[in-house]
């Protein structure tokens, strides 16, 4: 049996983390059976999530997850891809989760308000004495590694606008079609629409969220994958669940 370990549902969102919610989405797309459970960093083997327990053998790191999952248990999640396409669902994977997921971090954790909303009530569980002081310090340390990043090197008004031509980019590639790479889901949407719904995300009030919900053929795209893959949350971000 393979344990998923994250952070577990949040924000009206399958997890808190969009890396999370796309290892889920490839798990139940392998239609393997699996189970989740909250998060241990001290067993975590890159020290993140999401990591899994595939029978006692632990993995991290979401793509190397699905690269397990291809190999072990003989998964085409690009089955009927030419190499051209698999190139192409590559680049965007990596723009989403190197490029927007900076612009998602900054919107939910440097602005006072956002934060407040959501990341704060991750530390509930430290005493109240001294959640004051770990909260700061994990917030400079986030700032720290927006910094180094080069994302937290912006403006707000800049980050904003670079998250938002990354999301224009996925609406313009998907158009018309019912799933990213064509008529049925791919390896690709896991990772595409784990960070569309993060992205438009109400909870979190920005120019991203804004830019997110805006496409409508995004907010129709996050309904059918939650149709196919989550019909049990029924409205995602804001997205009814719909064929």
């Amino acid at each position: 049996m393979i344990t998923l370990f994250g952070s577990g549902p949040n924000f009206g969102l399958p997890d808190a983390s969009p890396f999370v919610t796309k290892a889920e989405t490839l798990l139940r797309m392998s239609k393997l059976p699996f189970e989740k459970a909250p998060m241990r960093f001290s067993k975590a083997p890159k020290g993140k999530i999401p990591y899994i327990d595939d029978d006692g053998e632990l993995l991290g790191d979401s793509t190397l997850i699905r690269w397990h999952l291809e190999k072990k248990y003989k998964v085409d999640f690009d089955q009927g891809l030419t190499s051209e396409q698999r190139a192409i669902a590559w680049a965007f994977e990596k723009m989403v989760e190197d490029n927007l997921y900076w612009a998602m971090v900054h919107a939910r954790w440097m602005d006072d308000a956002n934060f407040q909303r959501g990341p704060r009530e991750f530390f509930k569980a430290a005493p109240a004495i001294i959640r004051p002081l770990v909260v700061a310090i994990v917030r400079r340390k986030v700032k720290k590694s927006l910094h180094g990043h080069g994302m937290g090197r912006h403006s707000a008004t800049e980050i904003a606008e670079l998250g938002s031509r990354s999301l224009q980019a996925i609406a313009d590639y998907l158009g018309s079609k019912p799933f990213f790479m064509g008529n049925e889901p791919t390896g690709a949407d896991a990772t595409i629409f784990a960070f569309v719904i993060s992205s438009m995300c109400p909870l979190f009030e920005s120019p991203l969220q804004q830019a997110a919900a805006s496409h409508d053929n995004l907010r129709r795209y996050v309904g059918r994958m939650a149709a196919r893959f989550y019909p049990e949350l029924g409205d995602i971000a804001g997205c009814k669940a719909s064929a």
